[in-house]
């Protein structure tokens, strides 16, 4: 049953109810989508359909928004699926830069839930990362406990992966960061490679916004010569350090580069070598940040 139009009064007391809950809404939204800009978009839709819904009725709202968000999400992960496609170079999701390492969802994981289908990601995060029992998992996305249990099983053998393996201790990630970018920055490339692990990966999200790489660069020696030629170009124009911190849960920093833009970058790290790193050019997706 859906209301009329609200007044000021009942949209006051709807937004009373909604806003304490909009935090968490966002974090189901961007988890599932990947983009702080559709997260928000699909929030506000949500409260939308609360304006409209008959209140009185729902007896818990935070899960009435959720299954709200959630089915919206599984309704842009179709045509997001598409986009992802035809997108210039290697794809990564939206940059949450934080003080202190909260994300329960790394960038690595993030990039593994990639690979699953809507629903196996919906029953994944729901369950794994969110808590829910099956029961309400299953009101939540339309279908029976039994078969969210098997998305959700499905889902952690693609996604294992993606789980960091290794505990860093805070202090010493953003060292290792901050030491990166001195190197990179100087052109020391004796210091550089000792930061490396032989097996490293690069990944670098221009979106076809702004140079970037279009394929993962691979293994320490191809890096090596891909920052020889970068650090020529970082002698000659300024990268300036914005802030160290944790981008999507990985030790990094945020720095602004010769074209006034920002950029993202995050690495991964076991036993003290960096074995990825994740590079945010694309501007779309750093909006945000200013």
């Amino acid at each position: 049953m859906v209301a009329d139009s609200p007044g000021a009064a009942e949209m006051e007391a709807a937004a009373a109810e909604f806003d304490p809950l909009r935090p968490r809404l966002a974090r189901v939204a961007y988890r599932m989508l990947g983009s702080v800009a559709d997260a928000e978009d699909v929030v506000q839709e949500a409260f939308i359909r609360w304006l409209g819904a008959d209140r009185a009725t729902v007896r818990e709202p935070e899960a009435f928004l959720r299954r709200t968000v959630t089915r919206l999400c599984l309704d842009q992960l179709k045509s997001a699926r598409h986009r992802r496609e035809t997108y210039i170079g290697p794809w990564l999701p939206d940059p949450i830069v934080e003080e202190e390492d909260v994300e329960d969802v790394t960038l690595p994981l993030m990039l593994a839930l990639e690979r699953l289908s809507p629903l196996e990601r919906a029953a994944f995060l729901l369950h794994d990362v969110f808590g829910l029992d099956f029961e309400e998992v299953a009101k939540t996305i339309d279908r029976d406990p039994a078969a969210c249990r098997q998305l959700a099983s499905r889902a952690r053998g693609h996604v294992r992966d993606g789980r960091p393996r290794f505990q860093i201790e805070r202090k010493h990630g953003l060292e290792i960061a901050e030491a990166f970018f001195a190197a990179s920055r100087s052109g020391d490339m004796v210091a550089l490679g000792v930061l490396l692990a032989d097996d490293v990966s690069s990944h670098s999200d221009g979106g076809g916004k702004r140079a970037a790489a279009v394929r993962l660069v691979l293994g320490k020696r191809q890096l090596m010569r891909l920052h020889k030629g970068l650090g020529v170009i970082y002698r000659k124009y300024t990268s300036r350090l914005v802030r160290t911190g944790f981008v999507n849960g990985l030790p990094g920093f945020v720095t602004r580069e010769a074209d006034g833009e920002l950029q993202t970058t995050a690495f991964e790290i076991e036993d003290g070598k960096i074995t990825a790193i994740y590079v945010m050019r694309n501007p779309d997706k750093l909006k945000h940040l200013h």
